[in-house]
């Protein structure tokens, strides 16, 4: 990904989840740069594109847990800028993310008030409500298909 992709993927996220939300922490946290990390945006014209510098409209990011290949995908970062909501923008990334790697569980953590829109993808809770930076979220799992 070149330097301004990025830049419009971190400016999407601190402007939804630190200044939007109001949660004060390190987004820029040094998981973008792990090995196997993906990042996975969409620009609001129908494509999801890997590669080109625009306004990025909703994004995710992938990360590999531990225990190789078989480990689950960890989905994080989901965020769709405000002109872009209603959409089903983030629904296209995720589906997009469940298609390449269903065949290993994918776990997140869903702000609470999004359970439902996460269930329709497939995920279950798996886990206690907690608060993450004043904010409740839901451990969640969706089991990897298997053959």
């Amino acid at each position: 990904m070149d330097a301004g992709t990025l830049h419009a993927l971190l400016r999407l996220r601190v402007d939804v989840f630190v200044v939007e939300q109001a949660c004060a922490y390190p987004e820029v946290d040094g998981r973008d740069l792990e090995p196997g990390t993906e990042h996975v945006w969409h620009v609001g014209d129908g494509a999801v594109r890997p590669g080109e510098l625009v306004a990025v409209a909703a994004a995710l990011r992938v990360l590999v847990e531990p225990g190789g290949s078989a480990a689950p995908r960890r989905i994080g970062r989901v965020v769709t800028a405000p002109t872009a909501r209603g959409r089903g923008l983030a629904s296209v990334l995720v589906q997009d993310v469940v298609a390449r790697h269903g065949d290993v569980d994918l776990v997140l953590d869903a702000q609470a008030h999004l359970q439902g829109w996460y269930a329709r993808h497939g995920f279950e809770p798996v886990g206690e409500e907690f608060l993450e930076d004043g904010i409740p979220h839901v451990p969640m799992r969706r089991r990897a298909a298997r053959a």
